[in-house]
């Protein structure tokens, strides 16, 4: 048997040693992490869920301003969803839609049951 060759396989079975080593500890890394990700992304899920059922629940019970109740309505943005406004306004908008073209703050009170003969109540509606 040639000596030298026996020492370059020695040596290259070394290095595979080695290697094997430090590609056993990365995997463990990286099965670690990834594992930290999956909870992190569960977490996530949840809290975005827990969040969004807050926000419902938030738009929909009235708020104290300036002594007076007032419902709190999200800001506008184009991913919120109609069903996040509160009752009255869900109302507003269906009856808005229900009309054949632009209304006038008397239809859309007419439309709600709302006493129109009030100024005052009719008010809300501009806004």
């Amino acid at each position: 048997m040639d000596p030298e060759l026996l020492v370059r396989i020695t040596a290259r079975r070394a290095e595979l040693d080695e290697l094997e080593e430090q590609l056993a500890k990365e995997l463990t890394e990286v099965r670690a992490e990834r594992d930290e990700r999956a909870v992190a992304e569960r977490v996530l899920e949840r809290v975005s869920g827990q969040i969004a059922d807050e926000r419902v629940l938030a738009s929909s019970v009235p708020a104290q301003v300036g002594g007076r109740a007032v419902m709190l309505i999200p800001h506008r943005a184009s991913d919120v969803k109609e069903n996040v406004l509160p009752p009255d306004c869900q109302r507003i908008l269906a009856a808005v839609r229900q009309a054949a073209g632009p209304v006038m703050a008397r239809q859309v009170g007419e439309m709600l049951g709302v006493d129109i003969s009030i100024r005052s109540k009719l008010e809300p509606l501009r806004g």
